[in-house]
């Protein structure tokens, strides 16, 4: 009989075993049915290091939904190639948080690759303005803004109390200072980001935005480019090279080799985004306690920025949707935000922090930089946005090298807009 019972007792552990499994599954299909569980997170690299840590605050504190960080290459272009392939891919996707360039809204929005969010989970109503129009598309809100960012105006403070004028405010000034001041320091005038890449499609769209104009409207449905207002915002920039205030050598300036101009001190003035402010003051910089930072001018005063930054938008195919909001509300919360900007050198959206004295002493651009973002707007919207860039960096180009004229260049874009819609 002792075989009985040792055949009880393999039968009672037996029990006990298939128990906990079913136990253990009743806990998974629960998870599964809240939409709680692991995620992971996709970002372009992250130059700073300052996510992960942010990241392993979260994971302390919901270990049942542990982030999984994956970093990108830093190449906007092969980030956003390895995204769209991993949303395609619906039966093997790898990402369920995604930290987007703003510009890429509309594209996954109108494909269909991220999910449409309810704007009540999040502090919508805590971020600057302008920078929540960023993460919506057709009347619905399919991302969260996470970084926002704007264009300034850097400027040698040294240069221009020498010659007893303040920075310009205007087109005009700022053509007149970079045409006669600069040259008497032996400085080139002023550069932004012109090779053809996205770089140049921000700072074209700033300049027929500063002129009252717009490139299309609709959410892209509509070409809006053919006026007088981009005629003069092309028209600026092409002059600026026609005339040598802008130097030939900036129609091949990224953001790195027009800061590195700059903090080297060969420019009088600088279009670029706030860390290139920080980089030229920093210890090392030859121009280090010598930069002053404005708002982009425009042609009677202030012009408009593009606004920069990434949001967080929840793929399509995300197997934990509730787990993935609820990160993204921690990621946008006020003491996370605070980090993004202490620790990682990057803009918030959080429009409070903008007002911390603590910070404007750390941080003294931010004052300007709220400014800048207010008065910001968004890059042409449009499901096809990849290719509109494309368009416009070429057409604005060659406007610049002088191959074509401002007027034609436009008349040109319209076309090519026109064909794409």
């Amino acid at each position: 009989m002792r075989w009985i019972h040792a055949a009880g007792r393999g039968l009672l552990v037996l029990l006990v075993v298939l128990t906990g499994y079913v136990a253990s599954g009743a806990r998974a299909n629960e998870g599964a049915a809240s939409g709680r569980g692991p995620l992971t997170l996709a970002t372009a690299g992250d130059l700073t290091g300052y996510l992960g840590p942010l990241l392993e605050g979260w994971n302390r504190a919901h270990p049942g939904e542990r982030v999984t960080l994956v970093e990108l290459p830093d190449s906007a272009d092969e980030s956003r190639a390895q995204m769209a392939t991993d949303l395609r891919d619906g039966d093997r996707h790898r990402f369920d948080v995604l930290n987007i360039d703003v510009n890429w809204t509309s594209e996954f929005a109108a494909a269909g690759w991220i999910r449409p969010l309810p704007r009540e989970r999040f502090p919508l109503g805590t971020f600057l303005p302008p920078v929540v129009d960023t993460a919506t598309y057709d009347g619905r809100l399919y991302a969260v803004p996470y970084v926002t960012n704007a264009g300034l105006l850097l400027y040698r403070k040294d240069v221009l109390a020498a010659e007893g004028v303040p920075p310009p405010r205007t087109w005009a000034e700022l053509e007149r200072y970079a045409g006669t001041i600069a040259p008497k320091h032996g400085l080139d005038g002023y550069a932004g980001q012109f090779l053809p890449y996205e770089g140049l499609t921000v700072n074209a769209a700033e300049a027929v935005y500063s002129a009252g104009g717009s490139i299309l409207g609709d959410e892209g449905a509509r070409v809006t480019v053919d006026s007088a207002a981009a005629r003069e915002g092309i028209g600026f920039l092409a002059r600026g090279v026609r005339e040598g205030w802008i130097p030939e050598e900036a129609l091949g300036y990224k953001e790195e080799e027009s800061k590195q101009a700059f903090q080297d001190g060969r420019l009088l003035f600088l279009r670029n985004w706030p860390y290139a402010y920080v980089g030229a003051s920093a210890p090392g910089s030859a121009v280090a306690g010598k930069v002053g930072a404005v708002p982009l001018p425009g042609p009677h005063g202030p012009g408009t920025s593009v606004l920069g930054g990434s949001n967080l938008a929840v793929s399509a195919h995300a197997e934990h949707p509730d787990s993935a909001a609820r990160l993204i509300a921690y990621l946008t919360g006020e003491r996370v935000q605070r980090q993004v900007l202490t620790r990682g050198a990057l803009p918030p959206v959080r429009a409070d922090l903008y007002e911390d004295p603590a910070l404007i002493e750390a941080f003294p651009y931010l004052p300007t930089l709220r400014e800048s973002v207010l008065a910001a707007a968004p890059r042409p919207k449009s499901p096809r946005y990849d290719q509109v860039s494309l368009a416009v960096q070429a057409v604005v180009h060659d406007a610049m090298a002088g191959r074509q004229t401002p007027e034609a260049a436009v008349r040109r874009l319209a076309r090519e807009l026109a064909a794409l819609s």
